[in-house]
């Protein structure tokens, strides 16, 4: 092992066939030392417009470390379930205060 840390930034998830893929490339990279550390935007991740709670659990399961959001976000309203309790998930940061979620992370 090196001193070197790997991070994985994984574009635009788009609906079932970018999660599957998703689940390919992040167990592959992982498995083979290629990527510490894993970050995917799913803004699109449910149906190809949103994001759901499901949709969050499923990336994260498949070794995404944080999933990211866009202006779509807030395309299902599922995603209120879990954008003010899920740390590994952020929406945009340069909304204004009182939207739910977090825009930045430690991690």
């Amino acid at each position: 092992m090196s001193d070197v840390l790997r991070v994985l930034l994984v574009g635009d998830i788009v609906g079932r066939p970018g999660r599957e893929a998703l689940k390919k490339v992040v167990g592959a990279w992982r498995k083979e030392d290629r990527a510490d550390f894993v970050i995917a935007n799913g803004e699109n991740s449910a149906g190809g417009k949103g994001i759901t709670a499901e949709t969050t659990r499923e990336m994260i399961a498949a070794g995404v470390d944080v999933v990211t959001g866009g202006n779509h976000v807030w395309a299902n309203k599922d995603i209120l379930k879990v954008i003010d309790t899920e740390p590994r998930l952020l929406r945009p940061a340069n909304y204004p205060p009182g939207v739910p979620g977090r825009g930045h992370g430690v991690y």
